[in-house]
């Protein structure tokens, strides 16, 4: 191989190098402004495809151009009632000003960091200017309250739908924190799409008093729950209380009936076998009035004249 095809391949290689180092390629996610020697050089380049710089002085800084992720720093904030709780917010943004965006950034952990400085206090400026209430709910659809169970008065229904009640929500307030952030986040080239708060929840301390609130009213409830099922209880022992009395009473009206029939006939019977023989009858009655009056220990002083002794006189004992 002579010298000539040794510098033709030389010179190939140098122009594959020079070429290959000139040209970068754009996709449809991101977008470039070129820069040499740390200044901007041209408009930026936002359309996917393949692109040519000066080798080595020419520099693409890429830039995603879908959309980008905030995720923003819980904190306590306390709302317009100085009930303190805890806000968790994110946002979605994107570059739409390249150019102004590497010239104020420079890049993206900087940029998050503007994010945090612009909407972070507009948040706590929004959070503090309304009711809780204004920042949980969005709408004034009906919900169900616990005093509907309780059965409590309809005043008090009224009452605490009223304090309920919404005049601004959650979604304008959201409105509000971009419409105060966007302005001051155009001048680094960045549109912010939506800001929406992901939780809120009351600091340990006041969530602690809810939880007890919460667990006294779910007491009062079984408590009534409780003294429902004990009166419909005492109901069905007094009714059954009743038709024992009821039954036990007819049973009793029956029984005394059959007996005073039974003893009637039997009364009868004895009358009509005593009636044949009425000295027979006395001399019976006799004997059972000397069993019951008179035992071992009895001591009694009668004349022999007495009638009572009719039956003994003649005795001769043993």
């Amino acid at each position: 191989m002579n010298n000539k095809s040794i510098t033709i391949i030389i010179l190939v290689l140098v122009a594959a190098v020079t070429l290959y180092s000139s040209a970068y390629v754009i996709d449809e996610t991101e977008q470039v402004v070129v820069t040499r020697f740390g200044k901007v050089i041209g408009k930026a380049k936002t359309d996917p495809g393949l692109y040519f710089k000066y080798p080595a002085i020419d520099i693409p800084n890429y830039f995603p151009k879908n959309l980008q992720e905030w995720d923003g720093d819980p904190g306590q904030i306390p709302t317009l009632g100085k009930t303190y709780i805890w806000v968790d917010t994110f946002g979605r943004w994107k570059i739409v000003d390249p150019v102004k965006f590497f010239q104020t950034t420079g890049n993206m952990i900087s940029a998050l960091g503007r994010l945090d400085e612009i909407i972070d206090p507009a948040v706590r400026n929004f959070v503090t200017s309304y009711r809780l209430i204004e920042t949980v709910r969005k709408s004034n659809r009906e919900l169900v309250f616990e005093f509907d169970e309780l059965k409590q008065a309809e005043a008090d229904q009224k009452a605490t739908k009223k304090q309920y009640a919404i005049e601004f929500g959650r979604k304008k307030i959201t409105e509000g924190i971009m419409k105060q952030a966007q302005p001051k986040l155009a001048e680094f080239g960045i549109e912010l799409v939506d800001v929406e708060i992901k939780r809120i929840n009351y600091v340990e301390e006041v969530r602690r008093s809810v939880y007890d609130r919460m667990i006294a009213e779910r007491k009062q409830i079984a408590e009534k729950f409780r003294s429902e099922g004990q009166g419909e209880a005492r109901k069905w022992e007094g009714k059954k209380e009743r038709e024992l009395k009821k039954i036990s009473s007819t049973a009793y009206r029956t029984a005394q009936e059959i007996k005073g029939e039974a003893d009637a006939k039997v009364t009868k019977i004895m009358a009509d076998a005593l009636g044949v023989d009425p000295e027979f009858y006395s001399f019976i009655k006799t004997l059972e009035i000397y069993n019951s009056a008179l035992d071992k220990e009895s001591t009694i002083v009668l004349s022999t004249d007495s009638e009572f002794l009719k039956y003994l006189k003649g005795y001769k004992g043993k």
